[in-house]
């Protein structure tokens, strides 16, 4: 028994190998492609949490209105390029916003954020 687990284990890295090549077929490392459901609940909590870094970084106040449209490329983790609306409470304007995401450390930081 305890072979097999060991046969297992070693296995595994491999198997593993496979299916993400697989997955990940057709798909190149560095390469922009548009987010398919830009009203994926994932794709709105990663706007927010650009602008709440946005306001963070700049002191300023700014709430989300809508996620316009967005990409994804991997480049040693996940970035994010969004459009996005959002409003000072009086004035509504287009930003790029770019969060880039380590899904292995669960962490993710502001890259970009300027009006357009």
């Amino acid at each position: 028994m305890q072979q097999f687990q060991h046969f297992l284990v070693l296995l595994l890295p491999l198997f593993f190998h496979l299916i993400t090549s697989d997955a990940l077929k057709g798909y190149k490392h560095g390469v922009w492609y548009p987010i398919r459901n830009i009203n994926d609940p994932y794709v709105t909590q990663l706007a927010e949490f650009a602008v709440y870094e946005y306001n963070i970084q700049s002191n300023a106040s700014l709430t989300l209105v809508v996620v316009e449209s967005g990409d994804t490329r991997v480049a040693s983790g996940v970035n994010f390029r969004l459009l996005l609306k959002a409003t000072d409470g009086t004035l509504t304007k287009d930003y790029r916003a770019v969060v880039w995401e380590n899904v292995l450390t669960d962490s993710r930081k502001l890259i970009l954020f300027q009006a357009i």
